[in-house]
């Protein structure tokens, strides 16, 4: 779930830079930007792949349907984290 939850921040960081930034088409990125945006977009999508590799080896081991899993995770990985009594 720690796994699926940091490639969710990342994908969130992405989305942010593009809106940001604007799209490169209509506005060209400077190479400060680009570089950024790349370096987040490659974080995302290598967190991705461990979460999802995560997801795989753990619905193997416990004879459960992989999507079944993911959806779990997911749903999981979207609700607030308690926090124990009196911390923020």
């Amino acid at each position: 779930m720690e796994k699926q939850r940091a490639a969710d921040e990342a994908h969130a960081r992405v989305l942010h830079l593009r809106d940001t930034y604007g799209a490169p088409t209509a506005a060209p990125w400077s190479e400060t930007q680009t570089d950024t945006y790349e370096t987040a977009w490659r974080a995302w999508r290598d967190l991705a792949r461990d979460a999802q590799a995560a997801v795989t080896d753990y619905a193997k081991d416990e004879g459960k349907p992989r999507t079944d899993v993911e959806a779990e995770v997911k749903r999981a990985a979207k609700t607030p984290q308690e926090t124990p009594s009196g911390e923020e």
